[in-house]
């Protein structure tokens, strides 16, 4: 046992539904739609994803999707992919990251595909995963980071009930241009 974690582990689902989407544990049968959303969505990660600055070949995907259902099930990770309601369309990704069981805490990331932007998804689906990690996970704090640039992602947190517990001067670096500094704004609701 890792000093992350607790010797109680809450059963996790692995999968959920909000409104409107299918939020569904990572399977390695998801890497042509996971790459055909990235692809699609390159110009618009790239400023804010380390990770979406190539797509990358189709082993790599395969790779982080076992990786990532591994995970899941070890309960190191949550993520979850965002699907349309029959589960035919790929919407994005969000998740637990970040996960602490000792506290219990997490922090929720997510992205939306880019045909996908601009009709709610990414409130939806944090609004939901806010409510799961503090019912039924029994998290006592949940955060949300992100670049203090990303005005879009910054946006959702308040309207959810976070409080701004701090914006980190020069903390980082812009995805797109490790020559550039960035602020990170941290989020938090606790219990």
């Amino acid at each position: 046992m890792s000093a992350r974690t607790a010797p109680y582990l809450p059963e996790v689902q692995s999968e959920l539904r909000t409104p409107r989407l299918l939020l569904r544990r990572p399977d390695p049968a998801d890497a042509h739609a996971l790459r055909g959303a990235i692809k699609q969505s390159l110009p618009e990660l790239r400023r804010w994803m380390v990770w979406a600055q190539e797509l990358g070949a189709l082993e790599d995907t395969l790779e982080n999707l076992r990786l990532a259902a591994e995970r899941f099930d070890s309960r190191e990770n949550l993520r979850y992919h965002i699907w349309s309601p029959d589960g035919r369309d790929f919407v994005g990704s969000t998740g637990f990251h970040g996960l602490d069981w000792r506290v219990p805490k997490g922090e929720i990331g997510y992205w939306i595909a880019t045909p996908h932007t601009g009709q709610g998804y990414a409130q939806e689906i944090t609004e939901h995963l806010t409510e799961y990690g503090l019912q039924h996970l029994g998290f006592r704090r949940i955060e949300i980071r992100c670049d203090a640039a990303n005005e879009r992602s910054a946006r959702i947190p308040p309207l959810l009930g976070y409080t701004l517990d701090a914006r980190l001067k020069n903390d980082d670096v812009a995805a797109d241009d490790p020559t550039l500094l960035r602020d990170t704004l941290i989020f938090s609701r606790v219990r």
